[in-house]
Order: C-alpha cells, then sequence, then structure tokens
C-alpha cells in the first residue's frame, strides 16, 4: 500500500475531484431516500412515489456517470505502475470487470428499477427478498459488483491511483451498507406488522 502512496499524487484536484464524487453518491442517495421515507415531500412533488424514485433513480445514474468520469480522469492524469504495465494484469482487470458487470446487472434485473434504486423508501415494497442470482452468491451483489468493475478498470490501466479509489469506492459502499441494511430491514419488519394487524 505505501508503494501506491508513492505514484498517487493525492493532492491533485482531479483525484480529490474523484474521492469527493465516490463519498458524495451513497451519502447524497441515502440522505434523499430517507428524507422522503420520513415526509414523503418527493412524492408529494412529483404526484407519485413511483415517479419520484424513478426521478431520484434519473439522478443517481448521472451522479454515477459523473464519479465514472471523474474516477477516470484521475486514473489519466496520474503515472501508471509499470509492474501492472502487461497482459496478465490488463486481462486480470478485464475478468474482474466483466464478472463485477454481471453481478451489477443480474442484479438490476432481479431487483427492477424501484428495488434498486430504493423504492422501497418510497413505500414501493416487494412481496419478498430477493434470493434468486447474484444475491443467492453475495450480499449486496450491486455494491461489490460496482466495486469490481472500478478494480478491474484500474488494473486494466495499471492506474495506482485508480487502486487507490477503488478502495475509496469499498469503503464508501461499505459505510452505506451500515445505514442502508438495518433500515430496510426496519421497513420490511414494520410491513410484516402491518400484514399481521390486519
Amino acid at each position: 500500500m505505501a508503494r501506491l502512496f508513492g505514484y498517487v499524487d493525492v493532492t491533485d484536484s482531479g483525484f480529490i475531484a474523484a474521492v469527493l464524487s465516490i463519498a458524495f453518491n451513497p451519502l447524497f442517495w441515502n440522505v434523499v431516500a430517507r428524507w422522503e421515507h420520513k415526509t414523503r415531500a418527493l412524492s408529494r412533488v412529483f404526484g407519485s412515489p413511483r415517479a419520484a424514485c424513478y426521478c431520484l433513480g434519473a439522478v443517481i445514474l448521472m451522479l454515477n456517470c459523473v464519479r465514472s468520469h471523474c474516477f477516470t480522469e484521475a486514473m489519466k492524469s496520474q503515472p501508471k505502475l509499470e509492474s501492472l504495465d502487461c497482459h496478465w494484469a490488463y486481462y486480470s482487470g478485464l475478468a474482474i470487470l466483466a464478472v463485477g458487470t454481471v453481478f451489477v446487472i443480474s442484479s438490476f434485473l432481479a431487483l427492477g428499477f424501484t428495488g434498486t434504486f430504493l423504492g422501497d423508501y418510497f413505500g414501493i415494497l416487494m412481496e419478498a427478498k430477493v434470493t434468486s442470482f447474484p444475491f443467492s452468491v453475495l450480499d449486496n451483489p450491486m455494491y461489490w459488483g460496482s466495486t469490481a468493475i472500478y478494480l478491474g478498470w484500474s488494473l486494466m490501466h495499471a492506474s495506482p491511483a485508480g487502486l487507490l479509489l477503488t478502495a475509496v469506492v469499498a469503503i464508501s459502499y461499505t459505510i452505506a451498507m451500515l445505514y442502508e441494511g438495518p433500515f430496510t430491514e426496519e421497513i420490511y419488519r414494520q410491513k410484516q406488522k402491518g400484514v399481521k394487524n390486519k
């Protein structure tokens, strides 16, 4: 890890922009979704929970594009790691990126748009917990798949800055999971309690 820091200028404005965009995204969607769950303000503004969820999902997708752009620009502005600038690292990165893409796409297909983009915070609840692939393989496959994509992308570019930023992605998602998991479980506990009381 110390060797990586020798190749990365953490004071570079592009690197700082990438770190900020990585940290901002999960913070933004967690704050907005919890606010919506508490107030239903977005549902009122957009006329329905579904329309509000779709709008938040569109904003999250846009922010993810900005994050990926910042990540890539930060990698391009920093030196490569010579020991990773070879065929085996490139193809290893490509394989990791492909696995990550499979996890992200299959998660989206299993959850649907509203399941992916915090629909449960809008009151759009799923009938049951999704246990099919990729959820049968690991918890939070969308987050770990996304992290794998960034790791693969970093290896393909032999980028120590990318590897360091991937660690920031993993840390940001881990913190997000600590907040989202219990909150989402409580939403579904309340749903079950409501069903039992009927």
